[in-house]
C-alpha cells in the first residue's frame, strides 16, 4: 500500500496477518533419518561406491560413528554389538551395558556400564540415577535386580555386575529384559526416568553382547475406569481365549530350584541336595519371604521320608545348599517319586505354600528327564533347574507347619 510523501501508512489486520505468515520461498523438509549416522554399504545404493559425504543440509555429527556420537567405550573383544542410538540431543539419555547368557550354568550375567546425557530430575539441574532389572512376564518383586545409586550426575557409571540364575533355554525364547533407568529420592518417591526392552531370544549362548541404546518412555496403559463396557468385555473375552488356548494345564509359575541328585551304589540310597532357589513368589507384605524346602519320596507308608532345611529370612533368592540322604534300593527306587515343596515360614500361623515340583516315573518334560538319568546314571551328581508352580501336591496340603 502507497500513501502520499509525509502521510502515515497504514495496514489493515487482514494485511497485517498475511505478510506475517507469508515467510519465503517454501524449502524441503528434513527428513528423520537425516538426524541419524548412516552405514554406507559398497555398492552405489549404500554410499560406498560415491563420494561419502553428507547431504549439504546436513552437520558433521550425520558422518560420526554411534561411538563418537555417543562417547562410547569401544567394546572388548568377541563382544557382539548392537547400538541404534540416536544424537546427543536425546531427551532421556542413553545406557550402556553387556549381557551375556551362560547356558552351562543357566545364568544371565547382565554388566551395567554407564549412561550419558540423562534428563535432570532434581531442582539442581542432576540426579541421583540407578538401573532396575525385571524379567518379564514374571513377578517384578521376585526377580528385580538393581545397582548402586550414582549421586548428582547425568552421566554415571557403574560397572556392575547383575546375575540371574535359573534362565532355561525356555526363558531365553519367551522372556523380555526391562532395564529401567530410575533418580532416587530420599524424601519422596522415587522418579522413573526411561526403559529398554531386550528380547532374550536376541542373545546366543556363551556370546557377550554389547547395548548402546537410547531410553525410552513408559508407555501408559489406560486404566480400567476409563474403558468403556464394550471394550471391558472385549478384554475379558481375550483374556479368556488365551488361557483356553494355552490349555488347562497351564499352572502358574512361583519360582525355580536347583536341585542335585544322585544315587550312590557304595551306600546304596540316593542323595538329594537343595542348592538354591531363585525368584520365589512373595508371600509376606513386605515384598518378600522366609522360604524353607520340603522333600517326600512317595510313597511313604511309614511317613519317614520328610526332610526340611532351614528357614532363610527375608529373601526371594535362598540358598541352603542342604544334602539329604534316602537309603534304597536302586529297583526300589525306580517306583518311587521325590516331591519337593518350599514353603514360607510364619509364626503365630499356618506357613504358606510357595510351589512345587515333583520328581518321578510319572513327571514330564525336565523333571521326568532328570529322574531317569539319576537312575541310569548311578554315582553320578546331576543338578538341574526346575520349575515351582502353583500345584499343591495332596499329600503335602495337609503338612503346612514347620
Amino acid at each position: 500500500m502507497r500513501g502520499r510523501r509525509g502521510d502515515r501508512m497504514t495496514i489493515s489486520i487482514q494485511e497485517h496477518m498475511a505478510i506475517n505468515v507469508c515467510p519465503g520461498p517454501i524449502r524441503p523438509i528434513r527428513q528423520i533419518s537425516d538426524y541419524f549416522p548412516r552405514r554406507r554399504g559398497p555398492g552405489p545404493e549404500g554410499g560406498g561406491g560415491g563420494s561419502g559425504e553428507a547431504p549439504a543440509h546436513l552437520g558433521p555429527l550425520a558422518l560420526a560413528p554411534p561411538a563418537a556420537l555417543l562417547g562410547a567405550a569401544t567394546p572388548e573383544d568377541g563382544a557382539e554389538v548392537d547400538s541404534y542410538d540416536s544424537d546427543d540431543t536425546t531427551a532421556l539419555g542413553t545406557l550402556e551395558f553387556d549381557l551375556l547368557y551362560d547356558q552351562a550354568s543357566c545364568t544371565l550375567h547382565c554388566r551395567i556400564l554407564r549412561a550419558k546425557g540423562l534428563k535432570p530430575m532434581d531442582f539442581n539441574g542432576l540426579a541421583d540415577p540407578y538401573v532396575k532389572l525385571h524379567l518379564l512376564p514374571g513377578a517384578c518383586k521376585a526377580n528385580k535386580l538393581k545397582t548402586k545409586t550414582q549421586r548428582n550426575t547425568l552421566n554415571p557409571v557403574w560397572n556392575e555386575d547383575l546375575t540371574y540364575s535359573g534362565i532355561t533355554d525356555d526363558d531365553i525364547t519367551h522372556k523380555v529384559l526391562r532395564i529401567s533407568v530410575c533418580d532416587e529420592d530420599k524424601l519422596s518417591h522415587n522418579e522413573f526416568i526411561g526403559e529398554i526392552r531386550v528380547p532374550l531370544r536376541r542373545l546366543k549362548p556363551s556370546q557377550k553382547k554389547h547395548f548402546n541404546i537410547c531410553l525410552e518412555r513408559q508407555v501408559p496403559l489406560a486404566s480400567p475406569s476409563s474403558m468403556s463396557a464394550a471394550l471391558r468385555g472385549i478384554s475379558c473375552y481375550l483374556k479368556e481365549l488365551e488361557q483356553a488356548e494355552q490349555g488347562p494345564g497351564l499352572l502358574e509359575e512361583r519360582g525355580r530350584i536347583l536341585l542335585r541328585l544322585n544315587y550312590s551304589s557304595r551306600r546304596r540310597g540316593l542323595l538329594v541336595g537343595v542348592i538354591r532357589c531363585a525368584h520365589l513368589a512373595a508371600m509376606d507384605v513386605n515384598g518378600y519371604s522366609d522360604p524353607y524346602v520340603k522333600t517326600y519320596l512317595r510313597p511313604d507308608v511309614d511317613k519317614r521320608s520328610k526332610h526340611k532345611t532351614c528357614v532363610k529370612k527375608k529373601t526371594l533368592n535362598p540358598e541352603f545348599n542342604e544334602e539329604f540322604f534316602y537309603e534304597m534300593e536302586l529297583s526300589t527306587l525306580a517306583t518311587k517319586t521325590l516331591e519337593v515343596t518350599v514353603w514360607d515360614y510364619d509364626i503365630g500361623k499356618s506357613n504358606d505354600f510357595i510351589g512345587g515340583v515333583s520328581l518321578g516315573p510319572g513327571a514330564r518334560g525336565e523333571a521326568r528327564k532328570h529322574w531317569s538319568d539319576c537312575l541310569q546314571q548311578p554315582d553320578t551328581a546331576l543338578e538341574r533347574w526346575h520349575t515351582l508352580t502353583s500345584e499343591l501336591p495332596p499329600a503335602a496340603g495337609a503338612l503346612p507347619s514347620a
